[in-house]
């Protein structure tokens, strides 16, 4: 990634037609939203776009007011309505001015809709995310297809706010708690609406047949405006159960978000006024916001993550494609927590059968046991057809004996991390699988050419390196070990992709990326610790960051005695950079519980203070160090990632800073506002002040010149 000039606007064109309404109603001008290309180049409104909506909407109105049309609507391409403001063109803004016209351009453009003379309709035939569902807002009635599974604002998620009406119209229309989810809760989880949702929460006003849908929306559009269908609208909340709704909402996001970024705060303000605000003022202060944050580094980096995400479909450094052997039946080492639910997505993603293996026919069945509750669970939250979930726990089976791998095309281990082990399971498969079976270690940090070293074809071995829970988590570490062949690596690949998973091509060096990067985070959280720090005090101190959890509630997710491992493997490899901790050694073998129960769901779980004491009681020798503050052990944390950052750039781990982030992202969960990691420690100085040197350009994801 560069400074040069972005890419030129899409121009997003609004073509208007006449419709003839059933029943001698009149004329219904639809007004189709379409940049030109397929719907791989999603339409999206930068500055000429929104012009020519305008100058199209404004042709309209004067139909209108001429008494040639009884109605207005607008509808998209194929699959998309239209997908927001385009990113580039507003990660390209120089002035405060610009972004300003920005907000002020929509806001005009939609309130053509809003006061067009004549009801108007949104027929939302694909997703409508940002901008999109706001085009869908500003008009008075919303029809779509129930096949659309993303209707959003996730503005609040890219360090924006919804800028042109939404902040204002959805607590108006569906509430102020609703409003919430839509704008503030579901952007945190990246979580779209589906068209049924959408229509539950008041979005939109009726779903319809995707076979027929345009001809359907206008049908219902005709029977609103011959009275013979009406759409009550909810009443506005009153003044009381509108101020306790956002001041909760306040504490919930101090709770979790610890002012770490600006936009769901301007966003909560902006919702918070809309009850009482008139439109003129309201629109107003959605265009300050959107101007601010525009002009903000957290939105810059934002963009910059997204675009991450979106590129990291097409992997960096990957060999050619073709070269990916055929995977048509799988073979998984293990059948404990790891094993089964890798078996279950190699057969849910690739619909191949899987064999698991075990020592004992208990723990088979446990595994066997683990898939089936799994489907069941999918099954029952509508998540998986009944029929795929009995086809998927079909071809999953089970068995204590080795040669069920023999005709397996991929095997892969996700068994103990210990060494010795896994080299002893690589040695046993290669007495039973095929020439070409590729064989493949789910390790999280050990060693995959240590691990490949005395088979008679170590070419065959890569690492896929999957997150907990695997199906949630769209990152896989693709490992390329010191004799790993293209096949091997593009078979890796091509797999990652059918599980329709991002995959990052790492070096085989100790803990990768993700790990490596987050146990050094514990260590050194532990080693304030170990120094006299107060427990609670550590345990805050990363809240600046807005992390995805508090590092003792991470702790406890990774399992204390694994981080243990891995923190201890990652020092014997790399030194004292990685600390010893006396106390997290008691900590896991005392059995100490590590943090309290979350005090409601969706906030953080805070450290036990009886961990405290168990540190108290390890310290060896008075504490080398002195006790930090919060802001001391921030810094503590974020100089050694710094430091850490520029050896596994130095070791070639990966190719880039970029994908460092895009591992962060899309491995340990870190927030778009930060872009990852990279982007934060240029904009704070860790950079400079640690390595002599800025990681990304300026201006790749931040405002230029800061």
């Amino acid at each position: 990634m560069s400074t040069s000039t972005p890419r030129p606007e899409r121009v997003t064109h609004a073509h208007a037609r006449d419709v003839r309404l059933p029943g001698g109603l009149g004329t219904l001008v639809l007004v189709t939203v379409d940049n030109g290309f397929d719907h791989t180049k999603p339409t999206t409104f930068g500055p000429q776009g929104i012009a020519e909506l305008t100058a199209t909407l404004t042709a309209v109105r004067e139909r209108v007011a001429a008494g040639e049309v009884a109605a207005v609507a607008v509808t998209g391409k194929p699959y998309y309505l239209a997908a927001g403001a385009d990113l580039t063109q507003v990660a390209s803004v120089t002035t405060r001015e610009q972004a300003l016209e920005l907000g002020r351009g929509g806001h005009a453009a939609y309130r053509l809709l809003n006061d067009m003379g004549v009801p108007t309709f949104a027929f939302v035939n694909g997703a409508a995310l940002g901008g999109g569902l706001e085009l869908a807002l500003a008009c008075d009635y919303r029809t779509a297809a129930a096949d659309v599974r993303a209707l959003a604002l996730p503005e609040t998620g890219l360090g924006l706010v919804p800028g042109w009406g939404g902040a204002y119209r959805v607590p108006r229309l569906v509430g102020i708690e609703k409003a919430l989810e839509v704008v503030l809760t579901r952007p945190a989880a990246n979580k779209p609406y589906t068209a049924a949702q959408a229509a539950q929460a008041g979005l939109v006003d009726v779903v319809l047949d995707p076979a027929d849908f345009l001809e359907e929306s206008v049908r219902w559009a005709a029977r609103v405006l011959d009275g013979s269908v009406v759409v009550e609208r909810r009443p506005l909340d009153d003044a009381g159960t509108w101020k306790a709704v956002v001041s909760a909402a306040r504490e919930r996001l101090d709770a979790t978000v610890h002012g770490s970024r600006p936009a769901p705060y301007r966003a909560l303000d902006l919702m918070a006024a809309a009850r009482d605000a008139d439109v003129d003022a309201a629109y107003a202060a959605e265009d300050e916001a959107l101007a601010d944050l525009i002009m903000s580094d957290e939105m810059r980096a934002s963009v910059y993550a997204f675009g991450l995400v979106q590129g990291g479909k097409r992997p960096e450094g990957a060999p050619d494609p073709s070269l990916a052997q055929p995977v048509a039946r799988v073979g998984v080492v293990g059948a404990g927590l790891m094993a089964s639910q890798i078996a279950l997505l190699f057969a849910q993603r690739l619909g191949v059968p899987v064999v698991m293996r075990d020592l004992d026919q208990a723990r088979v069945d446990h595994g066997l046991a683990a898939v089936q509750q799994q489907v069941e669970r999918l099954v029952s939250t509508g998540r998986m057809t009944p029929d795929a979930g009995a086809r998927i726990t079909a071809s999953v089976t089970g068995s204590t004996e080795l040669s069920v791998f023999a005709g397996c095309d991929l095997v892969i281990e996700a068994v103990t991390e210990v060494l010795d082990l896994k080299k002893r399971v690589f040695a046993e498969l290669e007495q039973v699988v095929g020439p070409d079976t590729v064989l493949a270690t789910n390790t999280s940090a050990l060693s995959v050419t240590r691990m490949a070293a005395d088979l008679e074809h170590p070419e065959r071995v890569v690492g896929l390196h999957f997150f907990n829970p695997v199906a949630a988590m769209p990152l896989v570490e693709v490992v390329r070990a010191e004799r790993t062949s293209d096949a091997a690596l593009a078979t890796g690949f091509a797999v990652a992709q059918k599980l329709r998973k991002t995959a990052v091509l790492v070096a085989d060096r100790p803990g990768f990326v993700v790990n490596r990067l987050l146990v050094l985070l514990l260590g050194k959280i532990v080693e304030a610790v170990e120094n006299g720090t107060p427990v609670d005090v550590a345990d805050r101190a990363l809240d600046p960051l807005g992390l995805p959890m508090p590092p003792f509630e991470l702790f406890d997710l990774v399992g204390p005695a694994v981080g243990l491992h891995v923190l201890t493997s990652l020092r014997e490899d790399l030194g004292d950079r990685f600390p010893r901790s006396p106390g997290l050694e008691k900590l896991v073998a005392d059995g100490t519980t590590v943090v309290r129960p979350a005090p409601a769901k969706g906030l953080p779980k805070r450290v036990d203070p009886a961990v405290q004491a168990v540190f108290d009681s390890a310290r060896e020798t008075p504490a080398a160090g002195a006790p930090l503050d919060e802001a001391g052990v921030l810094d503590a944390v974020l100089t050694a990632l710094t430091v850490e950052i520029g050896h596994m750039l130095d070791e070639g781990v990966v190719a880039t800073p970029q994908q460092v982030d895009l591992c962060m992202i899309l491995g340990a969960g870190w927030g778009f506002h930060l872009g990852g990691i990279t982007p934060y420690l240029d904009r704070t100085g860790y950079s400079e002040r640690v390595l002599g040197r800025r990681l990304l350009p300026d201006g790749v994801a931040n405002v230029p010149g800061r």
